[in-house]
């Protein structure tokens, strides 16, 4: 996958998901080449197809590693830089509280269901990593124990942490 295909596609992902509108389309591939560091690039006019959105972000961060955006290439600075892509294409938080409040209005569990999705949606929830944790189950006296070995949440170093703080 090419950077502008991947630019084009994170723009598109965006917009399926609902995070941006039609008319931010635009706006939202500008704010992405400026995270980028880029002046622009060659993308597609329309992308079709299912997106597989940690494909495309591992596209956009192993340009930026390469071109010396993103400084190191370590899980830390990349779920740092990728967060940030991320958070430049989600609504403001009073959109989303706005939004769960309405979803609340109607039901509790339809507001946590929708802000459960929308968090993987955004990649809060890292989906790619969830489906690497290990689940099973075991038989115990008092009924049956779900056990899952966390694998999505890799430790984090401190030091990496704050030099990311300052990336551009």
């Amino acid at each position: 996958m090419t950077t502008g295909h991947a630019i084009a596609s994170l723009a598109e992902y965006c917009l399926r998901k609902g995070l941006i509108q039609p008319s931010e389309k635009t706006w939202a591939i500008n704010t992405i080449l400026d995270i980028l560091r880029l002046d622009g690039c060659e993308h597609e006019a329309e992308v079709t197809g299912e997106i597989d959105l940690a494909q495309v972000l591992d596209t956009l961060l192993d340009d930026a590693h390469e071109r010396g955006v993103l400084p190191e290439d370590s899980v830390v600075y990349r779920d740092l830089f990728d967060t940030r892509l991320m958070g430049a294409l989600t609504p403001r938080p009073a959109q989303v509280i706005e939004k769960f409040r309405a979803l609340y209005a109607e039901s509790p569990e339809k507001a946590t269901d929708w802000y459960y999705e929308f968090s993987q949606d955004t990649n809060y929830i890292r989906r790619d990593r969830i489906a690497k944790d290990v689940q099973w189950k075991a038989p115990t006296e008092y009924g049956e124990l779900d056990i899952t070995i966390n694998l999505s949440k890799p430790e984090k170093d401190p030091k990496a942490i704050a030099a990311a703080r300052n990336l551009p």
